[in-house]
């Protein structure tokens, strides 16, 4: 049995009725507006493409020094951390609209809202599964290195530019390396 904080493979694989995770806790929304941006956006739960999906949809707008939309998911009980620190990296498996996103990681050794770890990604309008290497998560406007055995919680990004967000989940897990192509 693993110990409360060692981080089980699997974060989400909306098993559990919208928008409760195996997790235990919600995905949730947020966008620039908590810091006075414009963007709007909506989180659904449905089906596309044959898959049941947390889809993100609205607009970025760079308007009053915003630019972002997210779904996020705290990755512990009631906040708390997850020792992440046996696992190689994130995988998901997303449908979009052939735009850029990025996956945000956050742990508790950060406290900034704009700190993260942030890797990018395309999301091709088909469902594609996207390995994410902690490796090539890159800190933002924080020195602290990416502590794995800290990790607190996920986001799924639009941001940084104009656009029309449109990308959606359906499953988001740990991997090891051996689970990776080519691994």
């Amino acid at each position: 049995m693993l110990s409360p904080n060692v981080a089980p493979e699997i974060i989400d694989d909306l098993r559990f009725d919208p928008p409760l995770a195996v997790t235990g806790n919600g995905w949730v929304l947020v966008s620039d507006r908590i810091m006075g941006g414009v963007s709007n956006g909506a989180m659904t739960r449905e089906t596309i493409a044959g898959r049941e999906a947390i889809r993100m949809t609205g607009g970025v707008s760079l308007e009053n020094n915003g630019g972002f939309l997210q779904v996020a998911l705290d990755l512990g009980e009631a906040g708390a951390v997850v020792d992440a620190s046996a696992w190689d990296g994130i995988r998901l498996d997303v449908f979009g609209n052939n735009q850029t996103y990025n996956l945000h990681l956050r742990t508790s050794d950060i406290r900034r809202p704009w700190e993260s770890y942030r890797q990018s990604f395309h999301a091709r309008p088909e469902w594609t599964t996207v390995f994410l290497p902690f490796g090539d998560f890159a800190p933002h406007r924080t020195e602290r290195p990416l502590n794995l055995s800290r990790l607190r919680r996920v986001g799924l990004v639009a941001i940084g530019r104009e656009f029309e967000a449109d990308v959606a989940i359906a499953d988001i897990r740990f991997y090891a390396a051996s689970d990776a192509p080519g691994g």
